[in-house]
């Protein structure tokens, strides 16, 4: 009985510092979106596990300092205790015993729990967590203020350390997590992530390239313009006058089709060029989000896209910017395109034109998009040259073969992923040898 209040006092100091331990986990893995969640819905615990968070400095140095406090303190008591029972041997029994119960009871067990549950216990420790931080805040200042003078005779600095990771790649990388653990689908991983990268993409890696853009010559009879008008698969249809990039104007089918019922039936009648709508002409380095919300604050659906130098290389409509976040958009009027073509061997074909981002998402790869927006682009920038039909190269994972060649474009290609082994760069020319790129 005379060592029972000690016994009392020892058993409560691990207590105290299996809180100390859990608190300091379950508030620095508590999930600040949630929280802020809470805290809209009025949770008023939730406010104070936010407030926390946002004081992460000082919270640690108060959950520390509440841990070391009890740590050491137990561990007097104890040594204390059996150094009356049995002597010297006393110091050593006390050093086996506390650091067992203290790494057991007071830091792997708490911990364990706070790490499986963060958000629940953060909410249950919330207010007593408060409590000691301001109890403890002179103490922890004044230890702030010795660390911080300490690391400025050292020559380190604490300003703007944030490791260089934006939130928007913080974004990502949990997205990619939550993906991984199986909490995340595919397909709303890659509408969150091609939301976020609206702001990074110029309209020029999604626009619809001249080569395939459908174009009318405003010059053709009334009557021919009406029936190519409606066998278009479009409504919004660029006109041009003596040469294909001398677009004069855009055509709506509403429009076509209301002055022609006006006119009685009577395509003659027709003024094509008085229907047009003006064209609007942007830069190719202009990004999808200014873009988005360009279509949006002057209500068109599509934009002719140049280059510096004028040239109009493409077209890009909401419809383009929209797929980058839900994926393909299809309704019964639209082609479809042969673009991606799995084959049984595991290999695809694909169309030179193809874009990256259209490959990726089909096929779930993760090929580079950063020097190349199309298939052909990308084979033609690693190979350095124009390659020839049934020239192999191997890149980034995968086997890239040039099953067809119009003039001096890659018309389609056979995409073969590689063993991870088989990865590393290297060029295999068309008798089969093999050259390391330079």
């Amino acid at each position: 009985m005379a060592y029972s209040l000690d016994i009392v006092v020892i058993a409560l100091s691990i207590v105290a510092a299996a809180f100390f331990a859990g608190a300091e986990t379950a508030l620095t893995a508590a999930s600040r979106a949630r929280m802020h969640a809470l805290e809209m819905a009025g949770d008023n615990r939730a406010k104070l596990v936010t407030r926390l968070i946002g004081m992460r400095g000082r919270l640690i140095s108060a959950m520390l300092l509440g841990g070391q406090f009890v740590t050491i303190g137990s561990s007097a008591i104890a040594t204390s205790v059996l150094l009356s029972l049995y002597g010297d041997r006393g110091v050593l029994a006390a050093t086996i015993i506390m650091t067992a119960l203290i790494v057991i009871f007071g830091e792997v067990l708490p911990k364990t729990i706070a790490i499986a549950y963060p958000d629940r216990v953060s909410l249950l420790i919330a207010p007593l967590v408060l409590f000691f931080v301001r109890v403890f805040g002179p103490v922890v200042s004044a230890v702030e203020a010795l660390v911080r003078g300490v690391l400025r005779v050292a020559g380190v600095s604490l300003v703007d350390h944030d490791g260089g990771v934006s939130g928007h790649d913080e974004l990502m990388g949990a997205v990619d997590i939550l993906h991984r653990e199986g909490e995340v689908e595919r397909d709303e991983r890659d509408m969150f992530g091609g939301l976020l990268e609206l702001s990074e993409i110029p309209v020029s890696d999604v626009m619809i390239h001249r080569t395939k853009m459908r174009l009318i010559d405003a010059d053709l009879p009334p009557e021919e313009l009406l029936r190519e008008v409606i066998a278009s698969p479009y409504t919004r249809m660029p006109l041009w006058r003596g040469e294909p990039d001398n677009i004069i104007g855009v055509l709506h089918a509403k429009d076509l089709l209301r002055a022609y019922v006006a006119a009685g039936g009577d395509a003659s009648k027709l003024n094509i060029a008085d229907l047009a709508l003006k064209p609007w002409f942007i830069p190719e380095s202009t990004t999808l989000r200014d873009q988005l919300q360009a279509f949006l604050d002057r209500k068109m659906h599509s934009a002719l896209v140049v280059d510096e130098y004028g040239v109009v290389q493409g077209l890009i409509t909401l419809e383009d910017i929209i797929e980058e976040i839900v994926g393909d958009i299809r309704d019964e009027h639209d082609v479809a395109v042969q673009g991606v073509r799995k084959q049984r061997d595991g290999s695809v074909v694909v169309d030179g034109s193809a874009t990256i981002r259209e490959l990726n998402r089909a096929m779930g790869w993760n090929l580079p998009d950063d020097e190349a927006a199309t298939v052909a682009g990308l084979v033609i920038h690693e190979a350095r040259s124009i390659p020839e039909p049934r020239q192999t190269f191997s890149f980034h994972g995968f086997r890239f073969e040039v099953l067809r060649k119009q003039r001096n474009r890659i018309a389609a290609l056979r995409i073969t992923p590689l063993a991870p082994r088989a990865a590393e760069p290297r060029t295999i020319g068309q008798e089969g040898e093999t050259t390391p790129h330079d």
